[in-house]
């Protein structure tokens, strides 16, 4: 590159912010503790969500397997191009449970591997029990590969967040005082009317208190996957990232990754902040809906070409009606995608059919109303669930092998 993307100051702020921590060894040591099924059991159910986890447990034992529909129906995977399975909107503890009362009782639905939230981590969501029964559901008992949890930058914290970073590093924090020692990070771009959708808007070195938040709620909760929106965060974790390989990244199709321009801007940011073992802190790119098969494919050869470490490249199937065109549907394209011999990741952010909060407010509700809430936002994600189940069933009829959950295969056992 002719110019560094992060300064020394830059990088002397994110290490400061690292060994505040202990080093990087430290925190990937600390996150990996708390992903202990037998210890998060036990903080949980000290934290009141003991009795969820056993039903969680219980209803994760009549959910359906794929061995059985591929014998049922005579499955040969006979092509090239994987699809891997992912959903959004698990909204917490109690959503969560309510959607896997309901996929139980149905005893249809192939379980998605990998679950997309979108709940600020706000102190009671991080520090109440309730992220971590929602992982401990996720990724123990259900046996997800992956459970992407959001950082909206514009979440009200605790002043003392801010000041002891604002120490750690040396940088300034414009926010307003809310009053009872809760401060929030002032956005100046109000792209809608959640602010900017909370957290695409990084302005300044807001990247720090991106950077501070998903480090206490990993070492809290053993959280380990995160999504991450904008182009200062993305440097900026990968930069973090290097020293802690158990951390990794989703990158947001509200990056607005539209066309191989784009794609290949990320390329050269991966490219220069691999991990000493030549891996990447990025996991997942999610392509832009605006993007057609063909460019979508080209983005795979030039990403295979590129010498760059094996990342998933996903696009969204269908959206909610307000997070673009109304119609969206871009199964057909996958098809298209796995065709050609490239593997793709298919996410739901929505069933297609705008149901009650199937809509981007059920991502900005306060932990009171998300959890009163819970059972009508549980059956969105159920409806989700039987979208991406039909839609992988038929992607299965077609030859392309398909990945799901631990807990829709006969091996499964919760870990």
């Amino acid at each position: 590159m002719h110019f560094d993307l992060l300064s020394k100051k830059d990088t002397q702020a994110i290490d400061a912010l690292i060994e505040s921590y202990g080093g990087g060894k430290a925190i990937g040591d600390g996150i990996t503790a708390r992903r202990d099924y037998n210890t998060r059991k036990k903080m949980a159910a000290d934290k009141g969500f003991g009795e969820m986890l056993e039903k969680a447990e219980k209803h994760a034992r009549q959910f359906p397997k794929v061995e059985d529909f591929i014998a049922g129906e005579n499955i040969k995977t006979t092509k090239k191009g994987v699809c891997i399975t992912q959903v959004s909107g698990f909204q917490g503890a109690y959503v969560t449970s309510n959607c896997i009362r309901r996929i139980a009782e149905s005893g249809d639905i192939l379980f998605p591997t990998e679950m997309i939230s979108v709940v600020a981590l706000t102190e009671h969501y991080v520090y109440s029990g309730d992220l971590l029964a929602t992982l401990t559901m996720a990724e123990n008992i259900l046996g997800a590969s992956k459970f992407c949890s959001t950082n909206l930058l514009s979440t009200p914290l605790p002043e003392k967040r801010f000041t002891r970073l604002e120490k750690i590093t040396g940088e300034k924090f414009d926010r307003r005082d809310l009053g009872d020692d809760i401060s929030q990070i002032i956005l100046k771009n109000m792209g809608t009317p959640f602010g900017n959708l909370g957290g695409v808007e990084v302005g300044d070195n807001n990247h720090l208190v991106y950077l501070d938040t998903i480090t206490r709620t990993a070492l809290e909760t053993g959280a380990n996957f995160f999504l991450n929106p904008s182009w200062s965060t993305i440097v900026a974790a990968c930069y973090f990232g290097r020293q802690i390989p158990q951390l990794s990244f989703k990158i947001s199709m509200l990056l607005s990754t539209q066309n191989l321009i784009q794609f290949r801007m990320l390329m050269n940011i991966f490219k220069e902040y691999l991990r000493d073992d030549g891996s990447c802190p990025i996991y997942e790119v999610n392509i832009g809906n605006a993007v057609s098969p063909e460019i979508f494919i080209q983005c795979a050869e030039e990403l295979k070409a590129s010498d760059l470490p094996e990342i998933a490249l996903t696009a969204h199937l269908r959206i909610n009606p307000d997070l673009g065109i109304e119609g969206f549907d871009w199964t057909d394209n996958a098809f298209k995608v796995l065709e050609s011999g490239t593997d793709l990741t298919i996410k739901y952010e929505s069933d297609g059919t705008a149901r009650p909060y199937d809509t981007m407010e059920a991502y900005f509700l306060s932990d009171e109303e998300r959890d009163a809430k819970a059972e009508l936002i549980g059956d969105v994600i159920y409806h989700k669930c039987i979208r991406c189940d039909k839609d992988t069933r038929e992607i299965m009829r077609r030859g392309h092998d398909a990945r799901f959950a631990a807990v829709a295969y006969k091996s499964w056992e919760i870990a």
